[in-house]
Parts: C-alpha cells; structure tokens; sequence
C-alpha cells in the first residue's frame, strides 16, 4: 500500500522507487494497474454525441412511480394512493403535488414511464449496466459482472487525461447496510476501471458534513476522500490538507528529478501525474460555492453530493453516479413497504423537488446543460397496490426514467402504462436500451463490443438499442 499522507516524515524522506512503482497500481481512481492508461489511448468508433457528462441520480429501493411521475387520480383508492395529481409546464402531464419544483421543468425533460425487467433486487447492476441476469440476490460484486458506464467510459479513453473517467457519490451502493451492492464497478475489464467512491458521514442534522478522512488518505481501496466544506473544518485540519497537496507535489517534483522516476515506463509515470492532479481534488471541495447556492441545493448528504457532481462536470468527468443510499437515520430510502406516503411527503419527495430544480438550473446558467446528460430513476418501480401498512412492494415490471439534458427530446413522455400503473401498455424500454440511449448521447456505438476475462465478445450495452423517441 502507497503511504500518501501518514505519519510524520523527516524532512529527506522520499518515495522510492517500490512505493512509486505501487502507484502505478494505485486505486484511488481506480487504477490497479498502468493499464488504465493503456487502455485510454485506445480508441474507439465514435460519433459526436450531444453528451459530454452523465450524472445519474439513483433513487435507491426503488420510487413508487405512481406516487411521482404516473399518477392515476381515476383509479381505485387502493391503488391511486393518497396524493393528488398537479399540473407541469408541460401541457397535459401531471405529476405528483409534492414535486411543485420539478414540475416547473418538466417541459425540458424526457419522461420515461416503461422501464420494465425481471431483476427483482436493490442492487443497481442493471440500471448501470444494462445487465439483468445476474443473481438478484448478490450483495457483493462478482469480478465476471458486466463493466458499468463509467468503466466502460475509461476502457475507451473518455474524457481529459487528468481526471478520473467515473466517480460514485457519495459511497458505493450497500455502505450503509455493510457490504457492497454490484453495478458501479469495472467488472470483467478489471478493478483498475472501478469509479472513484467517495466516503460519507450518514449524519443528517440540519446541516449533516461528508467526512473528511485525512490526514489519511485511504489508499487500499478506490475510495476518495472529501466532499466536505473546508469552511467547516478545523484550523489544523485545514492546514493539514494544505499539507497533503504540498507534500504531494513535492514528493512528485523529487521524484521526477529522480533517475528512478525516468526508469519508470510512461504509463507508470502517467499513473503518478493522475494523483498528483489537484483538479479533481478541489472538485470536491464546496467551500468555493456561494452559501445561497448550497441552500438552492440543499444542506444534506444527497444535496452536497450533487453539487460536487456539478463540479465534477466541470472538471471534465464523464460518468457520475449518485446513490441515495439506504441509512438507518433515513430509514429505507425508496424501498417503502410500508409508510410510502409519509416517507415521500415528509422526506423523499421535498428533497427530490429542491436538489434536481437547482441541478438543472445550476447546469443551464452555467452552459452545462446541454452537454450534461442528467438521468433520475430507480432500480424498480413499486407495486401498484398499496398494502396493509400504507406501503407498496417491489415492482421491476414497470418503472420510470427522467431525462434532462445532454441532447434528449424536450417536453417529452415516453411509453404509457395501464389503468393501475402496472405494466407497459406501449413501447416497454428495457435496460439495455436505457444504457445503449446513455452510450449514444455520449456518441459511443452502444453495440460496440469489448471481451471478458476469457475472449468472449460483449456488447457494451447488452444488445439494447437508444429509444430514439427521447433523443433530440
């Protein structure tokens, strides 16, 4: 393991050459070995795409899209559930009276209301892959799993050389439930492809503050320290970090005047120069964001996380994924098998309608919307009938996507469901074509192949093809 920033050192202290030669497999960014920068100066058959960035916002357990964004005010009372419809300034849609933000947007958007499959589970392998014939019941990611889009993003060289190709916010899926859920990670191409994971501290007071874990950098893991507001921090620790930066490009401008540094092959050196790189470092830092601008978004976890994926836009990611993860504070997230309607009403649902608003705004007066592809979705949708305890079940049958940005369809529904919201009536979207529709606002062919561990060709996108009725 590379020691970063640890213990003291004494003031000639510097890498060798094995310390170095292990940051060539530092994983960080996900790099486990040089061959992430190999594999950057493939290339691959590409066409412009619209997209220069993804973020996904995944409403993990799954949101009972009946609730949200496909109400059926005429249906029965215990399938309508409690809410009311409102009007959006798209004309003729409604969705539900607890998102009065977003429906101030839904005019620039692509709704998708058939997102259908069979893999009943939380984990978010096939809204990331496209892939839905694992075992749903996995809570650990297997090394043969599909790559997901950011890897996939990496393995095709994607995206400024100085910055990681994906970063999943603000942990990986399954932290706060003690182990791992499979989806965002390379998979078959390798952990070198693995996604920068953020750590987070699940503390939600009124101004809950993503942990910061220096003065040491963990290194074991690709997990990326941050995502905290420097303001926040202590004098010494602030000072620390000043440290970290400075001790880092000194060790970097030692060990380039080096004649170890020189026997180092280029992507080896590469490798080191990717750490070294402050612009995704102070991508997480929202000390540089106006105090209002952290109101619009809102002063939670998933807020937070979202405005430091903005800032990752900025600084060239092209992949963002940000979980809302299941935490025992927040109770289940979107998996309501019971209380549905007071965990949306009281929770879910005013948070959803203050983040997304200011996302897309925050993205359109900057200029980033149109090249920022910003998906809102769940592993699942829930099932139309509410049961004993004013809670719906898992529904994969039938789901929804939203879609802004990023060169979709303005104003647009796709798909339609029957009376009970229970299955596609028209135009089911599987996802795999969710996935080839991502790869084609990024202007990747989605039935361009890679090869898994033992050769086997592999479409990146599942044999999906891109619903062309969303896509501009």
């Amino acid at each position: 393991m590379l020691e970063i920033f640890g213990a003291a050192k004494t003031p000639g202290e510097t890498f060798n050459r094995r310390k170095l030669m292990q940051a060539g497999g530092l994983s960080l960014f996900g790099l486990t070995t040089p061959g992430f920068l190999k594999a950057k100066e493939q290339s691959s058959k590409r066409y412009p795409g619209k997209a220069k960035s993804v973020i996904l916002f995944n409403l993990l357990g799954g949101p009972s899209h009946m609730d949200m964004f496909d109400m059926k005010p005429q249906a029965p009372a215990e399938i309508r559930g409690e809410f009311k419809p409102i009007a959006t300034s798209l004309p003729g849609l409604q969705i539900c009276e607890h998102l009065p933000n977003t429906a101030k947007w839904m005019h620039k958007t692509s709704l998708i209301r058939t997102i259908t499959h069979n893999h009943n589970s939380h984990n978010p392998l096939p809204i990331l892959t496209g892939y839905t014939d694992g075992n749903p019941a996995a809570l650990s990611p297997d090394p043969n799993d599909p790559p997901d889009v950011g890897a996939v993003c990496q393995y095709l060289g994607i995206g400024p050389r100085n910055v990681p190709g994906a970063v999943c916010l603000p942990c990986y899926p399954g932290w706060g439930e003690g182990h791992r859920r499979p989806g965002p990670y390379g998979g078959f191409l390798g952990r070198q492809y693995d996604p920068v994971f953020s750590f987070c501290d699940p503390t939600f007071a009124s101004e809950p503050k993503i942990k910061h874990y220096d003065p040491v950098l963990a290194i074991g893991d690709p997990f990326m320290p941050g995502l905290g507001n420097a303001v926040d921090m202590p004098a010494h620790r602030f000072e620390n970090r000043k440290s970290l930066l400075t001790r880092l490009d000194l060790a970097y401008r030692k060990q380039v005047e080096s004649a170890s540094h020189i026997n180092l092959d280029r992507h080896q050196q590469r490798a080191f120069e990717l750490l070294t790189s402050s612009k995704t470092r102070e991508a997480f830092d929202l000390s540089k964001e106006p105090e209002a601008l952290r109101e619009r978004y809102g002063r939670n976890l998933f807020g937070s996380s979202m405005l430091v994926a903005r800032r990752l836009v900025e600084a060239g990611v092209p992949f963002i994924s940000v979980h809302q993860e299941i935490f025992k504070h927040y109770g289940h997230s979107y998996d309501m098998h019971e209380n549905n309607f007071g965990m949306l009403k009281n929770f879910n649902l005013p948070m959803l309608d203050k983040l997304l608003p200011a996302l897309l705004q925050d993205l359109e007066e900057r200029g980033l919307l149109d090249s920022t592809l910003v998906i809102v979705m769940g592993e699942m949708g829930r099932s139309p009938r509410v049961n004993g305890k004013a809670g719906r079940e898992h529904w994969p049958q039938c789901g929804f996507s939203l879609l802004a940005g990023g060169g979709t369809k303005q104003g647009t529904v796709f798909g339609t469901t029957d009376k009970e919201a229970g299955y596609p009536v028209d135009h089911p979207v599987r996802p795999c074509d969710l996935i080839a529709t991502i790869y084609h606002l990024l202007g990747i062919d989605p039935h361009t192949l890679i090869h898994d561990r033992i050769g086997r060709p592999f479409p990146i996108a599942r044999g999906g093809d891109p619903v062309q009725g969303v896509i501009a």
